[in-house]
Formats: structure tokens, sequence, C-alpha cells
């Protein structure tokens, strides 16, 4: 085999100092600086969308495709229809199998925003797009408990912490087996396409030795596991929600402008450590640029916010939302490019209020929040406050701005 590279030879040590790493089992450095290797991050398919929670996993397999390394994405056609457990005081809303394959398609589209795929790219290690239901749909429960089940005791399943958590409340038998499937997925991702490395979120950590576990045990290869910090923002918020709900990769789920103003708003303390984990930045401008303070500050956050919009949407898309937040806040408000929301004439008419349209718009998150922005001079028209969040949108003209605060704006239009 070549000589690793110095980027594969480093790799671990990039990955720790982005602040991707937070636990990796024994001997996971010196394997990637042997490499390349297989890799494998998966996503139950609980939405028709990602959010930027999955970003951070998306950004450390982006850094491994860099380095040489091949990405298996593994989408849980069949595991979703159980739910994982881990953490979780109750269980998942079951989904149909139509669901489930929307859901796949949705959550695809972000892919290959982030990485080479295989079919749309010649390089040798272009990422594969897999789909557990591949080989667990066909699995008898017979063959399961003889493959797998004889190789975990009770003892050892009840010892986990996402376990124990969950039996404070109530957990099923169908989610108790979730951490055995998961184990399976990833000795068969080794057999199939010679995965040696999951990869997961801090929570995943017992699901991801399990399957270590279970690959020695049936045949004695070694596999590696490295689980990532869970990322909460500093004032203690779970990182992939906001004020208004959860923050969508795809654009038909959040504009790229709401995406972009997302980013702009990052608290000061996050700016660093933003820009280490979703933008390819240099550590060194990374560092300067967390560093800075006041109005330069700000400067680094709209750095972040095109960044990271241009990855998720597209240079275009990144340009077009800062323009539109320039002009947005500009001397001559100008609303082109702002998110539009065009309401028939008919419903106009009949008096939509304006908490119909803040819901709508997503400069709330519900009727009763537009009522409090209100209420706390926050929700404006044209620019004027407005005191009752449940006035009809005016009859006056047919073009209005409505915000939420200085920086979340929506065009609301008359059509025909």
């Amino acid at each position: 085999m070549p000589e690793a590279s110095s980027q594969t030879r480093d790799l671990f040590q990039l990955l720790q100092e982005r602040g991707f790493v937070h636990q990796a089992t024994e001997g996971l450095p010196a394997a990637l600086a042997e490499g390349p290797i297989t890799a494998y991050l998966g996503f139950d398919a609980t939405a028709d969308s990602l959010h930027v929670g999955h970003l951070q996993g998306l950004m450390l397999m982006r850094w491994l495709q860099k380095a040489g390394n091949q990405p298996l994405l593994l989408v849980g056609g069949a595991t979703t229809r159980i739910g994982d457990p881990s953490f979780r005081d109750t269980s998942r809303p079951m989904l149909d199998e139509a669901t489930i394959g929307a859901n796949i398609r949705g959550i695809s589209q972000a892919f290959s925003r982030y990485l080479d795929l295989d079919g749309a790219s010649n390089r040798p290690n272009a990422a594969k797009l897999v789909n557990n239901a591949d080989w667990l749909d066909n699995l008898s429960y017979l063959d399961f408990l003889n493959q797998t089940g004889r190789h975990f005791t009770i003892n050892r399943l009840l010892s986990l912490d996402a376990i124990r958590n969950r039996l404070e409340h109530s957990l099923s038998f169908q989610e108790f087996g979730y951490t055995l499937l998961q184990a399976y997925d990833f000795v068969e991702l080794q057999k199939r396409y010679g995965c040696t490395l999951q990869i997961g979120g801090a929570d995943q950590w017992a699901n991801i030795i399990n399957g270590i576990e279970l690959s020695r045990r049936k045949n004695g290869v070694p596999l590696y596991g490295l689980t990532m910090p869970l990322l909460t923002t500093s004032d203690g918020k779970k990182m992939g929600k906001s004020a208004n709900g959860a923050v969508w990769l795809n654009g038909d789920r959040l504009s790229p402008y709401d995406f972009w103003q997302f980013w702009r708003n990052t608290d000061d303390r996050d700016v660093g450590r933003f820009l280490a984990l979703f933008t390819e930045l240099p550590m060194e401008e990374v560092r300067r640029l967390g560093a800075l303070e006041g109005a330069e500050l700000n400067d680094a956050k709209v750095i972040l916010a095109n960044a990271v919009t241009a990855l998720a949407h597209g240079e275009a898309a990144a340009q077009a939302a800062a323009q539109a937040a320039s002009n947005a806040f500009g001397a001559a408000h100008s609303d082109e490019g702002l998110p539009t929301l065009t309401l028939s004439a008919q419903r106009w008419q009949a008096g939509v209020t304006l908490a119909e349209l803040a819901v709508e718009g997503k400069l709330a998150a519900s009727r009763s929040a537009a009522r409090r922005l209100a209420a706390g001079g926050g929700l404006r028209l044209d620019g004027q406050p407005v005191a009752q969040a449940e006035s009809p949108l005016p009859q006056d003209k047919r073009e209005w701005r409505l915000s939420a605060g200085k920086k979340s704006h929506l065009r609301v239009v008359i059509g025909d």
C-alpha cells in the first residue's frame, strides 16, 4: 500500500482540532493513518429533510472523503419503523412505508451537496447511499436471534444508559431490539462494503460498541467507532432548533434566506466553534475570526452564514441571501430577495390575520407566539409595531413587509 499522504496521517488530529471528536475506539487514529477506510453514518427517515443538527456528521464525512476515505450514507428504511429509543422518554411515532419512502427521498437531497456521490462522481471513493431495508426486511426472526441475539446477554443490554433511562418510563420489546439491529447493520456493512468505521452522535456510543463486539464474536474483524459531541449552542439549546422550529436543510422546508439568517444570528460565543465545524476555512483563519469583537465579530458571522449557506444551497443562493439581508437592513430597505408569501385575493378579503401570516411565514412558531411577539413590540408591519397580532391584514394596498424583530422579514403579496 502506498504511503499515506500527510493529509491522511494528520486526519484524526484535524478532526479533533475542528471539534468533531467526542469518543473514539482504540486504534482508530492508526487505522485512519494507514487508510483509506470505509466509514458509515446512519440516518433514520423520521422527517422529509435533514436539519442543521445533522450537519456535524455530514461535514465530518466530507473531511473523511477529502482525505481519500469512502463514506457510506445509511438510511434506515427498516429501522425507522422501530425508532431508536436512545435517551428518549417516549416512543417515536410509527410511520408507514409510503411516508418512510418519501422521507428518504427528501433527506437524500442534502447528501450530494456535501459529498461526491456514486453515480454522480467518477472518483474511486465516491459516497454510496445504502438502505438497511435491503437486508433487514428479508431477515427472519429466528435467523436474527441465532446470528445476533445469542451474542448479547439481557444483563449487558440492561446496563446501557440509553436502555436504563427508558425503563424509568416505558420501553417496548420492539424498541429494546433496536440496538441489536444497529449492531447487525455494522457487521453487514463490513461484509458488503468493507466498512470498518461507524460514526454517530454522542448518544450512539453504546450502539456502536455493540456492533464492534458483534463483529469480534462472529468473525473476528476489528471495527472502529467515533462519536461526535452533542451539539448545543452556548445558551444551552439543542443544535438544529430555533425559536420558530427546526432549521431544515432543504430549501422547500426553510428558505435559503432564513437559513442564512440563522447563522448570521449566531451567539457571539459560538462563532469560532461553528466556523471550525461547519466551514472549510483553515483553522488559523477560524481562530482569527473567532477572536474578533464588536462590529468586527458581526463580519465573522456574515462569513459563517455565507460559507454554510453556500454548502447547503449553492453559492448563488448564499449571495442572494446576503444581498437580501443587506437590502433589508440598508437605508433603502428594499424587499428584493426576501422570502415571499403570496395570498389569494379571496383569502385577503376574507380577513387573514397577521398572526396567521407570521406562522405561515415562519416568523413565529405558533399564533400564541405571534401574539406574545406583538405584545412585546416585536411584530411589525412595514416597520410599524403591531398592537394586536390577530388584526387582519389591511386592504389599503397589495404588498407589505411583516417583520419579527429586526432580523426576520417576510414579504406579503396579494395575487390574483
